[in-house]
């Protein structure tokens, strides 16, 4: 099995970092939230929240993996890579 690195610049890392770090923040506070008994609506409103910021993070990431990794698979002659990322995208999506 080929090891694969990604091509992130460092603006690009620091920025995905900044985002799991909130989101990282986020669920801790829903993990105290669920502590403190708090109402159920508003624990399921702060998991939507999670969940949408955990969404966007993989949108980039998949805006960038489509820009470089898949274009320069492709480019390689390795059009499978379009099978791989048919079942990351099925997966994003459930």
């Amino acid at each position: 099995m080929q090891i694969r690195n990604s091509h992130h610049s460092e603006a690009t890392k620091s920025n995905l970092t900044s985002r799991l770090n909130r989101i990282e923040g986020q669920i801790r506070g829903i993990k105290g939230l669920i502590e403190k008994d708090t109402y159920c609506d508003d624990v399921l409103n702060q998991i939507a929240a999670a969940q949408s910021a955990l969404n966007s993070v993989a949108r980039l990431l998949l805006e960038g993996h489509m820009k470089s990794c898949i274009i320069e698979r492709i480019q390689a002659g390795e059009d499978n890579v379009v099978d791989e990322l048919l079942v990351t995208m099925n997966k994003l999506m459930k």
